[in-house]
């Protein structure tokens, strides 16, 4: 299956079939003033479709939990294409090989910062790990620095700042991002003060480096307007079963889950709630689009926000496929740091924000 990354090199190699600048403009611009009609039309709409034609009660179970599915479902799928749209277009000026440079030769307090930073914008999934921790490493890139990357990259994504959004608001979405950020500097500034670089596996080090690519074609705005809309149809179409199945699950906990239920094992009086929680979150395997819309309907039935938080950094962040493929080139002993400086990294989120909020 072909990614964002993928589409973006094809981009560049072959070029798109050109329309004027202004007609796509003009287009865009219409799109959005029928996504913005639309996007204001849905709670009306759920609420008409749910308690009007369905003739369900407002104050049921059954009622409750279809109104949120008919609201969420769409008003996330809305958000989550308008954002990738945009993070698509930001992402046609990072390919791969440019970021290699920029993180090249950087000191490891900035290279931290710079490459925690590039890790939200830069084209990443799992299978990308391997030969994106080589070619940094093969490039001079500390082993500091490329952790940082890497703890970025899947933790703050454009699924979940989205969703984070668009069910929360902009000031979790912040929340979510600030401390993403901070995880990711500060694990891979912990790491690389530690030199582990024995543990890294030897054969990564005798490879012969790739020649940087530095002849990337330049891109015309709309070339990027179309790695934008590429973006959203990878992206999208891979994700949208996930996002309908994650908004179901916490529509069924936020029709039928009692109010304060989830305050006695989640719930900030809980005191070894956010470790459990992250030791949960670790071992599962989900993404963005599935675990934030359960996120979501926990919070509403009393579970505290940093446990919350730090379950679903645990699960983005630490998933175990990812942890399976750089098994690859770290070994077992720098694998357990990694796991453990990051977790510890959430526990310490989940505490303060709890503590905060």
């Amino acid at each position: 299956m072909n990614t964002a990354e993928d589409n973006l090199e094809t981009i560049c190699e072959q070029g798109v079939q050109k329309s004027p600048l202004w007609g796509l403009i003009i287009k865009y611009i219409l799109l959005a003033a029928a996504w913005l009609l639309i996007y204001r039309s849905l709670q009306p709409l759920a609420d008409w479709l749910t308690f009007t034609l369905f003739g369900l009660s407002r104050i049921g179970h059954l009622g409750s939990a279809i109104s949120f599915f008919l609201f969420e479902a769409p008003k996330v799928l809305m958000l989550l294409t308008l954002i990738v749209f945009v993070v698509g277009i930001i992402r046609s000026y990072f390919t791969p090989e440019r970021t290699r440079q920029i993180l090249t030769g950087k000191r490891e307090s900035v290279g931290n910062v710079l490459a925690s930073m590039l890790g939200i914008v830069t084209p990443f999934c799992s299978c990308s790990a391997v030969p994106l921790f080589m070619g940094f490493v093969q490039a001079g890139v500390p082993l500091g620095v490329t952790l940082s990357f890497l703890i970025a990259a899947p933790m703050i994504n454009e699924i979940a700042v989205v969703l984070l959004f668009g069910m929360f608001g902009w000031k979790v979405a912040l929340v979510y991002i600030t401390t993403g950020l901070t995880i990711a500097i500060v694990s891979g500034f912990i790491i690389g003060r530690l030199k582990l670089e024995r543990f890294v596996e030897e054969w990564v080090f005798e490879m012969q480096m790739d020649q940087i690519n530095v002849d990337t074609p330049i891109l015309t705005f709309t070339d990027r307007i179309m790695a934008g809309k590429a973006a959203v149809v990878e992206i999208v179409w891979r994700v949208w079963p996930y996002v309908l199945a994650g908004i179901a699950v916490g529509a069924g906990i936020h029709g039928y889950v009692p109010e304060g239920f989830m305050a006695s094992f989640m719930g900030k009086g809980a005191w070894w709630a956010v470790p459990a929680a992250v030791l949960l979150g670790v071992p599962m395997y989900s993404n963005a689009a599935g675990i934030i819309p359960i996120v979501h309907a926990l919070l509403e039935k009393g579970a505290a926000l940093g446990t919350v938080l730090a379950f679903m950094m645990a699960v983005i962040g630490l998933s175990l496929p990812e942890m399976i493929i750089l098994r690859n080139v770290l070994k077992k002993q720098l694998i357990a740091v990694f796991v453990g400086v990051v977790a510890t990294g959430i526990i310490a989120v989940g505490y303060l924000f709890n503590f905060i909020f």
